[in-house]
């Protein structure tokens, strides 16, 4: 108990210490780390973010910082689609919850840069929340498999009406993949490990996998190996070592049926049918498992068709192409979150169960260059591409990390369309490329 009194007192003095230093640390990293908890919990914190500002106002100075600027420039652009819109309701709806993208990075236009000291702990106390953060939900999982012997509470996410999952649907277990693997690179990053720091990497890194988000698990192992054989400072053995690790959990973690069959389905035949239909826990008699050539080609599909995720975002893409094809949308689109209403008349149109027009494309730039055109589509482009190239010439590898998840994952969500992802991408875009440089331990000497 003594020891725990004295770590939190540390933590104490830390962040007062940090505070009396930056104004905005306190606020800004509550808006970090809140961004898991329920929306009313982190619109409060985001509104107490502006709060701080606003009463500091007559300090601040405007910073020119184009990489800022983008953002407000899309959010812009998404309050504009509402003269175009095919659906006012919708886009009416919409806009506040991308307020993100013009609230976070006015500020950050004005208030006093974080210095590395303060990134560093912005950085530590979010990673370390999400420990918190990933411990609860295995907590979680294992009273459930005591109660119920389901071993599906270990893995992925459940449904909004059976939350059966590791982790609950509304949170998203790709999107909390993200946010937790950007904490594991912290620690990952950290000069000094200590025994603590090693236990709590393998634990995110198991997290991670149990998560089973297929392409984010492909996208941080691609991760792991870049900074091992290009960021680390250790010898030629250790990476040896630390590469034996990662296959060694990589092997252990896919031999649990679940990762491995989450795999499996979405590996299919381009042919009429795809080595799904041997995966037991898919195989019925009234269900067929659309291939990915199936979603390209099929001129109708039948009620009983069940599309795996990359088959369905195929499909998605055919459909976004049909519709450049038919619609004058090229420069302008649908309309912010005004595409539903053309997706649910394809669903008819090819005979989908009903439901599968209400999912929105589920990637980030189709999404945008369906309801924003192709000027919402470069804007975005803009953004990554600018941040991109920010990340490797400050050699900078939790930005790096960080902007490389945001690429990968936006090719199977539309992240960006989530009031979460909306505020953790914004939130750490600006973070990653305010103007004061960051020389942080995570980069080459």
């Amino acid at each position: 108990m003594e020891n725990i009194y004295i770590f939190l007192k540390n933590v104490w003095t830390d962040l007062i210490k940090s505070k009396k230093e930056n104004v905005f640390f306190i606020p800004y990293l509550l808006l970090l780390i809140t961004i898991s908890l329920p929306l009313g919990v982190n619109n409060f914190f985001l509104a107490f973010f502006i709060f701080i500002f606003l009463i500091n106002g007559r300090k601040l100075k405007f910073k020119n910082n184009y990489f800022l600027l983008v953002p407000i420039i899309l959010f812009i652009w998404m309050v504009l689609s509402y003269f175009w819109t095919i659906d006012e309701e919708r886009t009416l709806k919409a806009i506040p919850k991308e307020i993100s993208l013009l609230i976070i990075p006015l500020i950050f236009l004005f208030i006093k840069p974080f210095n590395d000291r303060i990134k560093e702990k912005i950085i530590k106390y979010y990673s370390f929340s999400i420990v918190l953060f990933a411990l609860y939900f295995i907590f979680r999982a294992l009273v459930r498999y005591f109660i119920s012997g389901d071993s599906r509470a270990f893995f992925y996410h459940g449904e909004y009406d059976d939350d059966y999952g590791l982790v609950p649907k509304l949170l998203n277990a790709i999107h909390v993949s993200v946010y937790t693997a950007l904490a594991y690179f912290y620690f990952l990053t950290k000069s000094k490990k200590s025994k603590s720091d090693i236990f709590i990497i393998l634990f995110l890194f198991v997290f991670i996998i149990l998560l089973a988000s297929k392409n984010i698990i492909l996208v941080f192992i691609l991760l792991n190996f870049l900074y091992t054989f290009f960021y680390s400072k250790i010898s030629y053995k250790m990476r040896l070592r630390n590469i034996l690790i990662i296959v060694g959990i990589l092997i252990l973690m896919f031999s649990f049926n679940r990762i491995k069959d989450r795999f499996l389905v979405e590996f299919q035949s381009n042919k009429d049918k795809g080595l799904s239909h041997n995966i037991t826990t898919l195989k019925t008699d009234d269900v067929h498992v659309v291939s990915i050539y199936e979603a390209w080609n099929n001129d109708q599909f039948s009620h009983g068709d069940y599309f795996p995720g990359a088959a369905f975002r195929v499909y998605q893409a055919r459909m976004f192409l049909e519709f450049l094809s038919e619609e004058s949308i090229f420069w302008k689109g649908f309309g912010l979150n005004a595409s539903k209403i053309k997706l649910q008349e394809k669903e008819k149109k090819y005979n989908l169960y009903p439901g599968y027009g209400d999912f929105n494309f589920h990637n980030q730039y189709i999404q945008n260059f369906g309801e924003l055109g192709f000027v919402g589509f470069l804007i975005l482009v803009l953004i990554l591409s600018a941040s991109f190239y920010k990340s490797f010439k400050e050699k900078d590898f939790l930005h790096i990390a960080f902007i490389i998840l945001m690429i990968s994952l936006f090719l199977t969500e539309s992240f960006l369309w989530r009031q979460r992802g909306v505020v953790f991408f914004t939130a750490f875009y600006c973070f990653f490329n305010m103007s004061c440089k960051n020389k942080s331990q995570s980069k080459i000497n």
